[in-house]
Formats: structure tokens, C-alpha cells, sequence
């Protein structure tokens, strides 16, 4: 059944218990990627089985595809025809309808006596660690991996899983899952805040090496070919082709496979990788990170060896992005003047990420050398000026527009304001920016973009970061972003 008449029959589904009216909802919204969709839906539907409320999610009716980081496919092709009908909401709920949970610790009780008060549906549940806030006399917490096993999937998703879950393994094994798509080669790489969802392919012979010694053969998962085929080669580990993933073209279905393929190992190693969560979460396996098998900084020293031998054989990206990874997990344990060792590596590598010039000058300002500092931003800015004529500029960007609800440069900020109280123009732009945008504080931004114009006068840089510090700090809602434009284009020149 599809269409209102099937949105009606899942209106009125399931057991009457709250004075006549059915049952409240427990509902995942998500629209990211398949990963994070399947992990939200998991944990909905085990809270709702735990607390007989019914089950329901919203799923694209169309294809999505986002060239630079996921494909969504239709929820028919996902889904069989009776959980279709059974739990899909359509494409979005209204919001508004909806309680959230999984911010706050919350109880049955407290569910059920806002249910009976019957002004929400019921509860959307979309964060991926919801259910820990969930507290239900000292019980175990609602079984995940039962829901997620218990869904109702397309024929051709059965067959991959099955195909998964058939195919002889030679032994113990341990899955290796390293994600590389946007987050090493994309727009996200440039943010740095979404590198601990990776586990860089500069570390994998070190961890392929500490698995063999402790008996278990592993199983390399991956979005790179070439990268796999060369670790293959270099370690002898295996390929999820080997077992057969290359029957499976679509994108999804190859998917489903290689998570099935995970669960079935003894453990997986990753980053905080959804993908990998939702095939630990399926097999009821442990999944970990680099520093269960190292530590942290081991871990970085390993990709710095790979790198000072290897270098070469890795794509530049990927080999910048293990720089990237072993400054960020050492970040504030070694020197600056180390960290720029490998930053000014990455760079070299990946001349088009601002982020390492950025965090470049950041160490010379920790070691009280501005002028090299300054020269830096001055260079970049400058260069991005003529081909931008709005302000930010690409490099002040990304130290104040949030990825992940996370500043990049945040930690930094201190050194910037350092190094813009001691005179030096280009720390005092980017720091005005910061002050307006990042803390709000439009007073002393003012004030610094004042002192900068002052300084040179003719600057057109300098001239446009205080036309912007005067208008505000744009606002957040998309209403409130379309009258503060309308202001803009009024704003006298």
C-alpha cells in the first residue's frame, strides 16, 4: 500500500493505549547517509519495541546523489514493500509535531506522561547516541542490533547479505575500514575536524602487522582500489573483493555487503566511521579506534614513518592527509616547531588547503614569531582577494564557519588575538573577523577593523573587512539571512 492510504494505515496502526489514541511514535528523520540513516532507524526502533510505541521513518522517495560524499538510494529499492508500508512515514514529517529525545537523560515514565498529554505525535530520534540517555530501572539498554537484523530489506539486499553472511572465511579476522572519499580528497578536508572518522591508509601496514601477531588476518575495507590493491600487495591482507563484493555493482548493495562482511569478524577497526558503527552494531562486534592498538601518539609515529619511507607510493592527498592526521592527534603535545615540519608537508602536497597555511602560522605565532606568521596570512589573503570579492575570504572561512559543530582554528584564536595586539595588519583582519563572526564581540571587531584601516588607509582588503564588521554578524535563519542581504545591498559604500 503506498501513497495517503498507506500514511493512513500507519496512522492508525498498533495497540490503542493512551485514552483511545494509538500508540506514540519513536521516529528516525535523518537525511544524511545510508550509514547514519540505518544507525538512527536502529536506535528508534529499539526504544519503540522496548516501549510498545510504534516505529516509523522518512526516506527519500527519489534518488539523491552528492557527488563529493554519498548516494542515497529510493527507499523501495532499500526496503521491502511491507516495511514500506508498515513504517515509512514519506520523504519528511513536520517537526514541529515532534518532541526530540537523546539530548537528555529520559525514562519510560517520562515518555509515557508526556504521551498522555497528547500534544506531539510522538519523539524523533536521530542522534546516534541516543539511546544512552535512555534509563529504565537499571535494564540493559533496548538491543540495537536485534532491530537493525530485524528489518524488512528489499529482495536485493537480502541477497547481498546473504551472500555476506554464506561466504567461507579463512580464519579469525579483523575488519580494517579506511574511509577516504570527501573527508581525504574533498571540501571536508579543508575543515580538519572530521579526520578522527578516518583511519589514515598511512597507518594501515602498522596495524595490518599487529594484527597478524595476535593471529587474526585482516579483512581491508575501502572506497580507494588503488590504495587496497597496494596494502594488499605490501601486507597480504585481503580484499573485500576476494569474497565476492565485486558481484555486487550498485553502490548500496555493495554497501550492505561489505558491512554484513564486517560483522562477521571478531572486531573492526576504524575511525568514527557510522559505516563501520552500523556493521559492529549488526554483528554485535566490537569496533575501535588506531588507539586501541597503540595509543595515539604511537599511532602518529607510525604514520610519520610510513611517510618519511613511503611517501611516494600514496596519492598526495592521502599522504597529506596522514600529516594531517598525525599533527591533529599530536596537536598540543609536541613542538611548533615540529608541527610545522609535517603542516609545511601537507602543504606541499595539498597546496590548495588553506587550513595548513593556517595552522602554520598559528605555530609561528606559539613561538612569538609574527613576522613569519604574518607573511604567511598576508600571502594568501592577498592572492584570494582579487578572485573573491566578498568578505570572508576562503582562509577566514574556514577559522569561522563551524563543520560538525566544530571550529578548526579555535584552539588558535589566542594566538591570532597575540599576534593582532602586536600591530601586525594581517592578524588583526583575520582576527576581526573572528571576533565578529565566531564570538559575536561586533564592539572590538569594530574597534580592530578601525585601527587596521588606519594603518593602511589604501588597502582594499582592509577597507572591505570593516564594511562587513559594521553590518553585523550574519545571522543564522534563512529569513533572517535574506532581510540582513536586503540591508546590505542598502549599506552605503
Amino acid at each position: 500500500m503506498n501513497g495517503f492510504s498507506g500514511i493512513l494505515k500507519r496512522a492508525i496502526s498498533g495497540s490503542v493505549r493512551h485514552e483511545g489514541r494509538p500508540p506514540p511514535l519513536i521516529v528516525a528523520t535523518r537525511t544524511d547517509g545510508l550509514g547514519g540513516r540505518l544507525l538512527a532507524m536502529a536506535n528508534a526502533k529499539a526504544l519503540a519495541d522496548r516501549l510498545g510505541y510504534r516505529f516509523g521513518f522518512t526516506w527519500n522517495s527519489r534518488k539523491i546523489t552528492d557527488q563529493e560524499s554519498h548516494t542515497v538510494d529510493l527507499v523501495q529499492n532499500i526496503f521491502c514493500a511491507e516495511f514500506i508500508d508498515r513504517h515509512w512515514l514519506g520523504e519528511k514529517v513536520r517537526a514541529a509535531d515532534f518532541d526530540l529525545v537523546g539530548h537528555a537523560p529520559f525514562t519510560s515514565s517520562d515518555l509515557d506522561g508526556i504521551a498522555r498529554q497528547g500534544r506531539r505525535r510522538g519523539w524523533i530520534c536521530n542522534e546516534f547516541n541516543a539511546l544512552d540517555f535512555f534509563r529504565d530501572d537499571g535494564a540493559g539498554p533496548p538491543r540495537r542490533s536485534e532491530a537493525l537484523r530485524a528489518f524488512g530489506y528489499a529482495p536485493a539486499v537480502r541477497r547481498a547479505l546473504d551472500a555476506a553472511g554464506t561466504c567461507r572465511l579463512p580464519g579469525p579476522m579483523a575488519a580494517l575500514h579506511l574511509r577516504s572519499g570527501d573527508i581525504v580528497h574533498g571540501t571536508p578536508r579543508r575543515r580538519l575536524v572530521f579526520a578522527d572518522k578516518v583511519i589514515p591508509s598511512t597507518l594501515a601496514k602498522a596495524i595490518v602487522s599487529e594484527l597478524s601477531s595476535k593471529g587474526l588476518t585482516t579483512l581491508l575495507v575501502g572506497q580507494d582500489r588503488a590504495v587496497l590493491d597496494y596494502l594488499q600487495a605490501e601486507t597480504g591482507a585481503l580484499r573485500t573483493e576476494d569474497f565476492g563484493a565485486g558481484d555486487f555493482k550498485d553502490e548500496a548493495l555493495n554497501a550492505f555487503f561489505e558491512m554484513a562482511l564486517m560483522a562477521r569478524c571478531q572486531e573492526i577497526h576504524a575511525g568514527k566511521s557510522i559505516y563501520a558503527v552500523v556493521a559492529s552494531v549488526m554483528g554485535d562486534v566490537p569496533c575501535v579506534g588506531p588507539g586501541a592498538l597503540f595509543g595515539n601518539q604511537r599511532a602518529a609515529n607510525f604514520v610519520l614513518e610510513e611517510l618519511r619511507a613511503n611517501e611516494a607510493d600514496y596519492h598526495p592527498r592521502e599522504a597529506a592527509f596522514g600529516y594531517q592526521w598525525a599533527f591533529l592527534t599530536l596537536e598540543g603535545e609536541t613542538s611548533p616547531t615540529h608541527a610545522r615540519e609535517f603542516l609545511k608537508k601537507a602543504q606541499v602536497l595539498d597546496p590548495e588547503n588553506d587550513a595548513y597555511d593556517l595552522k602554520v602560522a598559528a605555530a609561528y605565532f606559539r613561538d612569538g614569531d609574527y613576522p613569519a606568521g604574518e607573511a604567511i596570512l598576508k600571502s594568501r589573503l592577498v592572492s584570494q582577494s582579487p578572485r573573491r570579492s566578498k568578505i570572508p575570504l576562503p582562509m577566514m572561512d574556514i577559522m569561522t564557519n563551524p563543520a560538525g559543530g566544530w571550529l578548526a582554528m579555535e584552539r588558535d584564536f589566542e594566538v591570532f588575538f597575540a599576534a593582532a595586539k602586536a600591530g601586525h595588519p594581517y592578524a588583526m583582519a583575520c582576527s576581526a573577523y573572528v571576533l565578529l563572526e565566531a564570538l559575536g564581540d561586533q564592539k572590538s571587531a569594530l574597534e580592530m577593523a578601525e585601527r587596521l584601516v588606519m594603518i593602511e588607509p589604501g588597502n582594499p582588503i582592509f577597507r572591505r573587512i570593516r564594511r562587513r564588521v559594521e553590518m553585523g554578524r550574519k545571522p543564522k535563519s534563512r529569513l533572517a539571512r535574506a532581510r540582513w542581504r536586503l540591508g546590505r545591498l542598502r549599506w552605503p559604500l
